[in-house]
């Protein structure tokens, strides 16, 4: 049987964000014969474009990214939520893997989103926005896998997401949700 390969966005280009510390901390919750890592350069990827969106010359960094996504069995999200939405970034990341249309490397995809702010809202409006986008581009969003965290900037503001024993628990069923969606083991109603 080979391994389960999940490839994880963060929506935060900061190298400390909260964001990327529940990722890492989601990272190392995968079950056994499954990995979860976190793809490298999404803020090198130009703002999609059409009139450079050509075969054969499509900029490195989002043929990377296609590269990376359509050779992974499923993909998880972390967003923080900047002005009520989802960042840029992350949004320019789900255009270039929506194309070309109908066929581009989140189609089919299964996607599991998790959500986070400093406010109470535990960025909801970045979360609908962001499984709206996904479901639009051709991902199929595992509603079963998502999670939200509210005031995370408090909460892990002592330690990383990592050390916290509930937020080990959550993640660990949110990605092993999200595995067997992508090993067709998961039918969603």
């Amino acid at each position: 049987m080979s391994q389960t390969r999940i490839v994880a966005l963060v929506g935060s280009l900061r190298d400390a964000s909260v964001s990327r510390q529940v990722a890492e901390a989601a990272a190392s919750t995968a079950p056994a014969g499954a990995e979860v890592s976190l793809y490298e350069g999404i803020g090198d990827i130009p703002f999609y474009n059409e009139d450079i969106d050509i075969a054969g010359s499509v900029p490195a960094a989002a043929q990377a990214l296609r590269d990376a996504v359509a050779a992974s069995d499923g993909l998880l999200l972390v967003t923080p939520e900047y002005n009520g939405t989802l960042p840029a970034v992350l949004k320019n990341a789900i255009d270039w893997l929506s194309r070309p249309y109908g066929a581009g490397a989140i189609s089919g995809k299964p996607v599991a989103v998790l959500s986070g702010s400093i406010s109470p809202n535990a960025a909801r409006w970045a979360h609908a926005d962001a499984v709206k986008s996904v479901g639009i581009a051709g991902g199929r969003i595992v509603e079963e896998a998502h999670l939200h965290y509210a005031a995370w900037g408090e909460r892990f503001a002592a330690g990383h997401p990592r050390e916290d024993a509930e937020v080990q628990r959550e993640l660990a069923e949110s990605v092993k949700v999200l595995v067997a969606a992508a090993s067709g083991e998961l039918v969603s109603a």
